[in-house]
């Protein structure tokens, strides 16, 4: 390798890993900001305010891991429903692949995590610091008494905002009326205690200091969402060829930007829009809603800066083809189909598991009267949240019957092993192993009712 070449290899190196100093975006209003705080608020409401609702005298929302629970509600799921959770990431999943083709990474820009915390750490690093500029001056002064205390104050509130976030967080696992009790007593168990500090730690530093950095180099997403972009997908992009040439003065021939840097400054990750689609856009909208600002101020049309497609951008006009593409119905289909698997395993979801074990310690037994009998263990597992009783009867042989107790009774939200001795009358018109049924439905609602195959041996 040549030393011509060397000295490119390591000036690639420094300029991916270069020390970057730390973004300050400037502050912005319009009408995509005012849709990302609106999302900050309803996420935020949703987060702190859902584990605090009762159902039924108990938490509505609750992933209870001990008693292998989880609570929706009215709806409580087992570890046998683990296909509805599956179901539900891929409808997640689809639903994110559907929105990044029709509007690139929206979700990112609106709804994620990351975007949102982001933006309530930056506020209040805003209110206690001061604007963009008063937060660059802040950090290239040497430390004193007032920058001591601002950033004393600052990291305050920052924890203090992601401690109530890693209580929220473990509150949707052990219930919260029962955790602030034991945190207040600091006799929390070792995995509560793991997760709130974790919790909070991970809140306080990704929010508070890797921020942009996230979206860039941390976030997969960023990485493979250009394979479902297509040139009919709207991104936040730069109508080139209405406002080059650039400039600050005013001239023929120039084009409607400007120049004035503020698309720069309002961005979050720190790109200039004006170079392109970059994937370290989050499509949030910030550099429109400044772009359109100085539009209005000398009185140029807005949306220089726009959600918009390839072919709109290259054509000047919007396409037809946006709405009626291939990936899109495919998505589409996809996520209804799901939606409507998910749907009916929902409605067929029985509340009621047995399982049948026949005895082969004694495979038939005779009687004195006769008959031939079997016995067998049966495990019905009562999902429901009140006791039930049930009633078991035998069918697939010609006078098939259970002797004694037909009716059993299992505890709410547990497994309750039934001794069960069925008995044909002999002689037997067959002989050998014979395939037998098990139904078994709850006396208090007959429409929780369950069928099990078995066999029983004649000789």
């Amino acid at each position: 390798m040549s030393h011509k070449t060397v000295n490119k290899v390591q000036s690639a190196r420094i300029a991916l890993y270069r020390n970057k100093r730390q973004i300050h975006p400037r502050a912005v209003s319009g009408r995509f900001n005012s849709l990302r705080w609106l999302m900050v608020w309803a996420t935020q409401i949703v987060f702190y305010s859902a584990c605090w609702l009762e159902w039924d005298g108990r938490q509505a929302l609750l992933f209870d891991i001990v008693h292998e629970k989880l609570y929706l509600f009215g709806l409580v799921l087992w570890p046998q429903d683990a296909l509805l959770l599956a179901l539900v990431l891929i409808l997640s999943a689809t639903g994110l692949f559907l929105v990044t083709a029709v509007a690139g990474r929206l979700f990112c820009g609106f709804a994620c995590p990351q975007t949102v915390y982001t933006s309530i750490f930056m506020w209040v690093e805003a209110k206690v610091e001061g604007d963009h500029l008063a937060r660059l001056k802040l950090a290239e002064r040497s430390l004193d008494a007032d920058k001591l205390l601002r950033k004393g104050a600052k990291h305050g509130l920052w924890l203090a905002i992601a401690l109530w976030t890693g209580i929220t967080f473990v509150g949707y696992f052990t219930p919260i009326r029962q955790l602030l009790p034991h945190l207040a007593a600091f006799t929390l168990g070792p995995w509560e205690a793991f997760w709130l500090i974790f919790y909070t730690l991970f809140t306080y530093v990704q929010a508070g200091f890797t921020r942009e950095m996230v979206c860039q180099h941390m976030c997969p997403y960023s990485r493979f969402q250009g394979v479902m972009f297509d040139p009919e997908t709207r991104n936040v992009a730069y109508d080139a060829a209405r406002g080059e040439p650039r400039g600050a003065k005013r001239q023929s021939g120039q084009g409607d930007c400007i120049d004035c840097g503020i698309c720069v400054q309002v961005c979050p990750t720190g790109i200039d829009i004006r170079d392109g689609l970059q994937y370290q856009c989050i499509n949030c909208g910030l550099c429109v809603d400044a772009c359109d600002t100085v539009m209005d101020k000398v009185g140029s049309p807005r949306g220089l800066i726009r959600f918009a497609s390839e072919t709109e951008l290259a054509s000047g006009q919007q396409s037809s083809r946006h709405w009626k593409r291939p990936r899109l119905a495919v998505y589409a289909t996809v996520l209804g189909c799901f939606t409507l698997l998910g749907a009916w395993t929902l409605s067929e979801r029985s509340l009621l598991l047995v399982d049948v074990l026949r005895d082969r310690g004694s495979l038939v037994r005779e009687t004195a009267e006769g008959d031939f009998e079997n016995a067998y263990t049966l495990k019905l597992m009562n999902l429901a949240e009140q006791d039930r009783e049930f009633e078991v009867r035998a069918e697939g042989l010609p006078g098939i019957r259970i002797q004694g107790a037909q009716r059993f009774a299992a505890p709410a939200g547990a497994t309750a092993p039934v001794h069960v001795t069925v008995a044909v009358p002999g002689p037997a018109e067959r002989q050998g192993i014979q395939p037998i049924r098990f139904h078994i439905v709850a006396v208090d609602d007959p429409r929780t009712r369950r069928e099990e195959r078995s066999t029983f041996v004649l000789p």
